[in-house]
């Protein structure tokens, strides 16, 4: 026996993860006042569902698509935080607040008021790859701790400014003088709160984010998204299930290689299968080296692999 009073040789059964086996996504729109985690919670509790995780967060007062992954779907959850997103926000000019946002508290004033065709004139400026500045309450980390966390402790870090892509912007509308809503898309860790910013401060005011909503993100769009009041209609009946998108979703843009039922079985076990045959039934045919590819049976998929030395390698197996 070892030192803690178990037989050497013998695992440990591991604990079994409580809930059901539910697997592919949930497209929440999300409704302003509670946080991103907030909504994985009440979605675990309605669905019943063992492992649920969500596709990017958004603000507590933002509203939109909250991309939900279940069950084996949390294995592609990268594919959609790497894709891009869109946003419609509305700047409130005139004032600049701590968290760039409408729950902060006032830093500074400016009468300025911006008409539409200067506005215009500056977007370009915003657009390709620019350089930001995140705000100081985010969930970046700093020196192991995130932001918002010194921030509310009256540390404020000095935020380093990054790379961000901006794949496009535009004046979406000009309610009243104070206020101006616009249209992004944009990549990867891109915060609309620092456009917000810039873009008042490029046109000699200041400004923060009123509202902000998440129209797209990845390959979801507005008629993929469910209320939460909806889903709490629905319950754990079969109609509940009908709203989930199958786990390979976001997976389109990555080429599907059609397996035999002994191809699934190895891949399945961890086993490489040969790329050639493979490749050989697929329409595919520039199919190369360190490529990731979806590996499919009969319709589902089995794993995501990559093309290496001639043999196709999982390395997310799928078990549903």
């Amino acid at each position: 026996m070892g030192a803690g009073g178990t037989f050497r040789g013998i695992k440990k059964m591991g604990r079994k993860r409580r809930g059901k086996p539910i697997h592919g996504w949930l497209v929440i729109d999300k409704p302003s006042g509670i946080s991103s985690n907030g909504i994985v919670g009440r979605v675990r509790r309605i669905t019943g569902a063992a492992k649920v995780g969500h596709g990017g967060t958004l603000d507590p007062l933002a509203t939109g698509l909250l991309p939900l992954a279940l069950g084996e779907a949390t294995k592609t959850v990268s594919y959609v935080m790497e894709g891009s997103k869109k946003y419609r926000f509305t700047i409130r000019w005139g004032e600049a607040r701590n968290t760039d946002d409408a729950e902060g508290t006032v830093t500074g004033t400016s009468d300025v008021r911006p008409t539409k065709v200067q506005i215009v004139a500056v977007l370009d400026r915003f657009i390709g790859d620019i350089e930001q500045v995140p705000p100081v309450f985010s969930a970046i980390k700093v020196d192991g701790k995130r932001a918002y966390e010194l921030a509310r402790a009256d540390q404020a870090p000095e935020m380093k400014s990054r790379i961000v892509h901006i794949e496009n912007l535009r004046l979406f509308d000009m309610p009243n003088a104070d206020h101006a809503v616009f249209e992004v898309t944009s990549g990867k860790g891109a915060y609309m709160r620092s456009l917000a910013r810039d873009i008042a401060v490029s046109l000699a005011t200041l400004g923060y984010v009123s509202a902000l909503r998440r129209v797209a993100v990845g390959p979801f769009d507005e008629n993929d998204a469910i209320s939460l009041d909806k889903l709490e209609s629905l319950g754990h009946s079969a109609p509940l299930l009908e709203q989930l998108l199958p786990v390979e979703t976001v997976l389109d843009d990555i080429p599907a290689l059609a397996l035999t039922e002994i191809e699934a079985r190895k891949l399945r076990r961890g086993q490489a299968v040969p790329v050639l045959p493979v490749a050989n039934r697929s329409p595919f045919k520039n199919i190369s080296q360190g490529d990731v590819v979806c590996a499919m049976a009969e319709g589902r998929l089995v794993a995501l692999a990559k093309i290496k030395g001639g043999e196709i390698r999982p390395f997310r197996v799928m078990n549903f």
